[in-house]
């Protein structure tokens, strides 16, 4: 083999490795961005996660402030009924006092005339 020959032989292997170390270098960029990004998409993605996680926390107290337990309404309609009842009663007894008034009405005599 004769020197120029050889130096084909370098050159070649030398372009070849140069194109496989540009390959590769653009390839290693490629997976550093998309490392990056989704670095960048985790950490906005926790955030929200810790936003919606303080919300929640927010709406579970003014739920528990604001509305009605199960022993609360139990209670609550217990109250209700008992006065529904105690207005059905009153209804019950003017009935039996209109009743007494159209019972002990005097009747009126016609008069012969």
């Amino acid at each position: 083999m004769t020197g120029q020959e050889l130096m084909y032989v370098v050159g070649f292997f030398v372009m070849l490795s140069g194109a496989l170390w540009g390959i590769w270098w653009r390839v290693e960029g490629k997976v550093e961005k998309a490392k990056t990004e989704a670095s960048l998409l985790a950490s906005a993605a926790n955030a929200l996660a810790s936003l919606t996680r303080q919300e929640l926390a927010e709406h579970k107290l003014h739920t528990a402030e604001t509305y009605v337990t199960k022993a609360g309404m139990q209670e609550q309609t217990t109250q209700i009924m008992r006065a529904i009842e105690g207005v059905g009663n009153r209804i019950d007894g003017v009935h039996e006092r209109l009743d007494r008034l159209y019972e002990n009405q005097p009747q009126r005599r016609a008069r012969a005339g």
